[in-house]
């Protein structure tokens, strides 16, 4: 298991709109863990979340058919430019996780959710912060993903989401058991804080998700399977 920050995946040439999610170490964690499933022609691959598009066009990049949703205008925009000048076909849709796709399934779904805790729960329906901010616990996209990939996926279908530690990856896989998903965490990086973390230090502490001396984010990747 992954215990010091993973080096970085080849996403190509990306460009991303103002105020869009761009690769960082989340994504490449998750990009590795996409990698070792080997997405490929025949299979159905869903990117939930998908910001600048990376782990879609890494799936379509295997010859999978790729379905991607973002409720951000400029990340559905940004994942549409990116897939036309990689020459790739990916099915982008804007809406709220897997909302613009209900009742169909997947071979694979890939989620980086916004995880970030926020002060006084604040979840925004606009700006850069719709890519990051997840209510005061960090879990108000988490949770609904949890509740929602067992009915998206085929049998034998699988999950692959990344979050922060601080949301608490056992309650993540108590919810996708609970769910009917056979869950473990499969790959932990440490990585220094970026800016909306940094920013947040002093709330953070006071709330008792970090100590005084930390000075590093757990990332970690669940992997979850429909039995």
């Amino acid at each position: 298991m992954t215990t010091a920050a993973a080096p970085p995946v080849d996403l190509g040439r990306l460009w991303t709109l103002p105020g869009v999610y761009a690769p960082q170490a989340d994504t490449h964690l998750l990009a590795r863990a996409l990698q070792a499933e080997g997405p490929a022609a025949g299979m159905d691959v869903l990117d939930v979340c998908t910001g600048s598009g990376a782990l879609a066009l890494l799936a379509a990049r295997g010859g999978a058919r790729v379905s991607a949703i973002d409720i951000s205008r400029r990340a559905v925009l940004t994942t549409r430019l990116n897939a036309a000048r990689a020459g790739h076909r990916v099915r982008v849709l804007r809406g709220d996780l897997t909302g613009p796709v209900s009742g169909r399934r997947f071979h694979l779904i890939v989620s980086n959710p916004p995880y970030v805790p926020a002060p006084l729960g604040r979840v925004r329906a606009h700006g850069p912060e719709v890519a990051w901010d997840a209510g005061h616990c960090g879990r108000q996209a988490l949770d609904r993903i949890c509740a929602h990939a067992h009915d998206a996926l085929h049998p034998s279908g699988v999950l692959l989401l990344v979050h922060s530690g601080l949301c608490g990856a056992e309650e993540t896989l108590d919810r996708l058991t609970a769910n009917g998903l056979r869950a473990a965490v499969t790959s932990r990086s440490s990585v220094p804080f970026g800016p909306v973390m940094t920013e947040r230090l002093p709330w953070l502490r006071a709330q008792g998700l970090l100590g005084p001396r930390d000075n590093t984010e757990e990332l970690v990747v669940i992997r979850a399977e429909r039995p």
